[in-house]
């Protein structure tokens, strides 16, 4: 009896409460009243960041007449020349090719931020809101070294924009946002954590430094595209993605993209800079004379030049630069190719070794002279090259012993192109000459009378 007692209070008390409940329900409304739930289960940073930056992120759609294939062949099919060869200078008739990206609108006048490969050789630009708006665009400048290029509207309706943050203080672990165009997916958010800092990679024909690396699902058409932080922070313009990876993405620091940004903005290019030195690999022989640890890698300066930045830094002949900012050195070229990336008047902190000790040491980038090209030029192919319209440069003295000689370069050859950049103006010759040092090799098309042929010529 006692046993039947407990079961039946159970029952009664079991009852009570279920009636409470569906009271309870009655008096808070339906689920989707606005007093449903707790607000912040489903408004998060991520929702927040996404509606106060998400307007100012743009769709970017380009036109290019692309060269159809042609016949004519001048080395094996499907040869690396042969493909280098027909996309350059092989005359074809011409196509219309569309290609998409992303943006980020980073000013009130209507700049905008996104990757130079983006945008390269583009007949045609248009960009497309958030909202539908869609506008032509311009390019300002565009900086392939950096793989940044700023678009300027052409509006005079207001913008949304977003102010450029830091990513100085970038944390591993932290979460991150994607907003981007991915296969022509308009405005689409993707979220991860920041996997990594000062990655190096390869992309587009270059090798970058110091790169963020994120998992947030980066694929095409996200390139150009604001990589944001959870507080709708711009810290980096998403770029690449790993050939045959999942989940691996890399930007650029947001750091890099604003030194680069204002020389775009004032001088349509990045101006190169020097430090005013010559340096060289640590090869073995060398190790084993300076008798150095082996945790000591870098480049080796074998010249300061008078009154240049580096002397003024303090830096002297035989010192081994470690480490530039927070890039280790592994060898002279990777100095060459952080070089490439610094802007005029750029402040770098060095980590030299010397005498046995390690020491830090400021220099200030400076802007390179305007006749480097031809200077590196005639000292490290040998060649004096002299403009020659409509687009190449004539081999107007080839020095005695020079790696032009050996290959058998004479006067009256045109050089029409360098590791793949075709030489059609001076810029191309300052950019083309200055990556050449620290290379062990460079390869040429030059043409002689009706022939056109490419030639590897050793540099050491």
């Amino acid at each position: 009896m006692k046993q039947q007692s407990k079961i039946r209070a159970h029952k009664i008390l079991i009852g009570q409460v279920a009636v409470g409940l569906l009271l309870l329900a009655a008096t808070m409304g339906p689920p989707d009243s606005a007093h449903a739930g707790d607000p912040f289960l489903r408004r998060t940073a991520t929702v927040h960041v996404v509606e106060s930056a998400g307007p100012a992120v743009v769709n970017i759609t380009t036109e290019q007449i692309a060269p159809e294939q042609s016949p004519f062949r001048k080395s094996a099919p499907n040869s690396p020349s042969d493909r280098y060869f027909n996309e350059l200078f092989v005359p074809r008739t011409s196509r219309t090719l569309e290609n998409l990206g992303s943006g980020v609108i980073i000013s009130s006048q209507g700049h905008v931020l996104t990757n130079e490969h983006v945008v390269a050789r583009a007949t045609r630009i248009s960009v497309t809101l958030a909202d539908g708006r869609a506008f032509d665009a311009r390019v300002v400048g565009a900086d392939p070294t950096n793989d940044l290029a700023v678009l300027q509207i052409e509006t005079e309706s207001p913008l949304p924009w977003l102010s450029p943050g830091s990513s100085r203080d970038v944390m591993v672990g932290e979460p991150v946002i994607a907003i981007g165009n991915p296969f022509g997916l308009s405005n689409t958010v993707t979220t991860g954590v920041l996997s990594a800092t000062n990655r190096s990679v390869k992309a587009h024909g270059h090798t970058f430094h110091g790169f963020l690396q994120t998992d947030a699902s980066i694929n095409p058409g996200n390139s150009g595209g604001p990589l944001l932080n959870a507080e709708g922070t711009l810290i980096g313009v998403n770029t690449a993605i790993y050939d045959g990876g999942e989940g691996i993405g890399f930007a650029i620091p947001i750091d890099v993209a604003t030194r680069v940004v204002a020389e775009l903005i004032e001088h349509g290019e990045v101006l190169p800079v020097t430090l005013g030195i010559e340096f060289q690999d640590l090869d073995p022989a060398l190790r084993e004379v300076m008798a150095l640890p082996r945790e000591v890698r870098g480049a080796l300066i074998n010249s300061v030049q008078v009154e240049g930045p580096a002397e003024r830094g303090g830096l002297q002949r035989g010192d081994i630069i470690a480490r530039i900012d927070d890039h280790r050195l592994e060898s002279a070229r990777q100095l060459f190719e952080i070089l490439e990336t610094v802007t005029p008047e750029q402040s770098l902190e060095l980590e030299v070794w010397r005498e046995g000790q390690a020491q830090n040491l400021y220099v200030v980038a400076e802007k390179i002279p305007d006749d480097v090209q031809h200077k590196l030029a005639r000292r490290l192919l040998g060649l004096d090259l002299a403009w020659r319209a409509p687009g190449a440069y004539a081999v107007s003295y080839v020095r005695s012993g020079s790696p032009g000689e050996r290959i058998g370069l004479q006067m009256g050859d045109y050089v029409l192109a360098v590791n793949g950049l075709r030489l059609d103006g001076d810029p191309a010759l300052v950019r083309a000459m200055l990556d050449l040092r620290g290379r062990e090799r460079a390869l040429l098309v030059v043409q002689r009378g009706a022939g056109r042929y490419h030639l590897t010529v050793p540099m050491r």
